[in-house]
């Protein structure tokens, strides 16, 4: 059947279409992304105005012809840290049902990142051992440990790359007062949750998914997306630490040259890089690898496992 995944996040509204059956890979038949940047578009109180439920209802009209133009048999529609954090998510949710008829499913933290661990295990296989997931988004950050399909523990942090560079890097390029600031601040929040991790042990295998991996691993050296999926992609701490002072040093425009690097999220590199490296220093990781599949994929997988054998 070919199903549809909707993620409406803080960065993008994304349409993924596959084709998939129980039992098999999901292959990709098309994809459709929109740059929203929800998580900006919060007022001072926390909640979404009346133009951003404008533009996400707009937004959300558009894939939904998408969606019916590519024979989508089934929508899978869910909401990120965006719409979970906002004051008023509860009227952004009836606002978007009432005029699109899509019912947003909000996906609590904890969530997220049991979901992404079961795509990033899907992906590996039962041969990669005990894994540990790091996902950074645009509002939040999960990871997740475990040796099963359901993680032995699993958080997630309010440490995404766009709501740290909204609140902590107003500078372009940012000041060295607010980029230690900000360091400070992303290392005491991940700290926190180690030691719900270290007393399982250490993983045999660190995987890492999201854009913001990607293009790290991407300005280390990592193949680029045209080589496909299949071709595995590491990210070294050693290389990310030499990366962020770089980083620190550029504009957004400069960042947005680099290999791998898109001029959306051009922005949002830095603080993205120095979650990473936070991640990656505080659980003592040298080495992790780039996991194709996250999020989305999770999900398209958790329904096709509740539908059985065909």
């Amino acid at each position: 059947m070919r199903l549809g995944v909707l993620d409406v996040g803080s960065n993008t509204v994304h349409l993924l279409v596959v084709d998939a059956h129980p039992g098999a890979r999901p292959l990709p038949a098309h994809s459709h992304k929109t740059e929203l940047r929800l998580a900006q578009l919060l007022d001072a109180d926390g909640s979404i105005g009346p133009d951003g439920i404008d533009l996400l209802v707009s937004v959300l009209h558009e894939a939904l012809q998408h969606a019916e133009d590519k024979g989508v048999e089934e929508l899978l529609p869910f909401a990120t840290s965006a719409v979970r954090d906002a004051s008023n998510a509860d009227d952004v949710l009836g606002r978007v049902r009432e005029e699109t008829g899509v019912e947003l499913q909000v996906l609590s933290g904890e969530e997220e990142a049991k979901l992404t661990f079961l795509a990033a295990r899907r992906w590996f296989g039962w041969s990669s051992g005990k894994l540990l997931v790091i996902d950074i988004g645009g509002g939040s950050l999960e990871i997740a440990y475990g040796m099963d399909e359901e993680p032995d523990a699993a958080v997630s942090l309010p440490l995404g790359a766009g709501r740290l560079t909204a609140g902590w890097l107003p500078g372009d390029p940012p000041e060295a007062e607010d980029v230690r600031a900000l360091r400070r601040h992303v290392r005491t929040g991940i700290a926190r949750s180690v030691g719900d991790f270290s007393r399982f042990g250490a993983p045999d295998h660190v995987v890492a998914t999201s854009k913001t991996f990607k293009q790290l691993a991407r300005l280390a050296g990592a193949p680029g997306s045209a080589e496909g999926p299949y071709v595995q992609r590491e990210l070294k701490r050693e290389s990310l630490e030499a990366w962020v002072p770089r980083l620190a040093g550029m504009t957004a425009a400069e960042r947005a040259e680099l290999p791998g690097v898109s001029e959306a999220r051009a922005g949002q590199l830095l603080a993205g890089a120095m979650v990473a490296e936070g991640a990656m220093d505080l659980f003592g990781v040298e080495r992790l690898e780039i996991c194709p599949w996250a999020l989305r994929e999770g999900v398209i997988l958790r329904r096709l496992d509740h539908m059985g054998p065909a």
